[in-house]
């Protein structure tokens, strides 16, 4: 069972945001099913609009927070698209209510901290001012986060840092929706929460909000699977084409099928061979493209990302 919470709130008394319910809502139509439609989260939309008559105060959101994490789950997702706030001592942040009152970062890490008796993972998503304060420890003037095993904490911003809009969405939400779109699948296209941070942090640059990346997880679940670059199978046969990982694979025109040779097994390797390439995991010697590396009698061989699928499939892991 995975379930997924999805905040956002634009409606705010007297400082109003034009995008968090346009991003939870693709949040959660993302999160919904794995590139190939299976299901994936049972998604709860919380979102309060401009035109809404529904309130979102401090009570309620802390009340849809615990109902989240009260119930057994295999992960448990939370996204929250709203305000954030420091106090004014700037010793903890807050997820701001409708109502400019807020639930502290901490409170709602203990919340998650206590549910892990009973959910296996726990992601937390917030693209909100100020909310690399989740989970800190304010009194050692640190942003390091104080954590249960199997809670992953992604947030937007440092601690003193704004999140900021752009063309109606978060940029950090727009980020994270293209890292779980694919854009941070990797071979076997599965997208963890490690990999959704390190294809934000790649895009952000030096000088703009910077995410921060908070984890106690000894084994990394899947949040959405996308279609892999190459089949399972043919990542299997690896240890096939190279019997040993730094072994060169030998090509010629005969492996190239417009070069009218008509070796179908050749071929077969060859069409195999390009969509390891097109994965990042074989790359050809002495050429760019795979094609010249055929005709041209070159040969190919194992990227250290290939090495390492190789020793997977070599070892029965895959």
């Amino acid at each position: 069972m995975r379930r997924a919470l999805l905040i956002g709130i634009n409606d705010y008394d007297n400082s109003p945001l034009n995008g968090c319910v346009n991003d939870a809502e693709k949040m959660a139509n993302i999160l919904a099913t794995h590139e190939n439609e299976e299901r994936n989260f049972d998604c709860q939309l919380y979102v309060s609009d401009h035109d809404d008559d529904e309130r979102i105060n401090k009570r309620e959101l802390k009340t849809k927070i615990c109902e989240l994490f009260e119930q057994p789950a295999d992960v448990a997702l939370l996204y929250f698209s709203g305000h954030g706030s420091l106090d004014s001592l700037g010793a903890g942040g807050y997820l701001v209510s409708q109502e400019l009152d807020g639930i502290p970062m901490l409170e709602v890490l203990k919340i998650a901290n206590d549910a892990k008796t009973k959910i296996n993972e726990i992601v937390i998503i917030l693209d909100c001012c100020h909310s690399g304060s989740m989970g800190a420890n304010m009194l050692s003037n640190s942003e390091q986060a104080i954590i249960s095993e199997g809670v992953s904490i992604l947030t937007a911003s440092r601690t003193s840092q704004y999140a900021m809009e752009a063309a109606g969405s978060g940029v950090f939400t727009s980020l994270i929706h293209d890292a779980l779109d694919g854009g941070a699948a990797d071979a076997l296209g599965n997208v963890t929460a490690a990999s959704i941070y390190a294809y934000a942090d790649q895009a952000l640059g030096a000088w703009d909000q910077r995410p921060l990346f908070k984890s106690h997880v000894s084994k990394l679940l899947p949040i959405r699977k996308c279609k892999p670059k190459a089949s399972l199978a043919t990542i299997r046969k690896l240890n096939i084409y190279f019997p040993d990982p730094h072994e060169h694979f030998q090509l010629d025109p005969s492996f190239e099928p417009d070069e009218g040779h008509g070796d179908k097994e050749k071929e077969e390797i060859f069409k195999n061979l390009q969509r390891l390439r097109s994965a990042g995991l074989v790359e050809p010697i002495g050429e760019e493209h795979m094609y010249y590396a055929a005709v041209n009698s070159k040969k190919c061989k194992l990227t250290a990302l290939g090495r390492f699928y190789w020793s997977l499939a070599n070892q029965g892991r895959l």
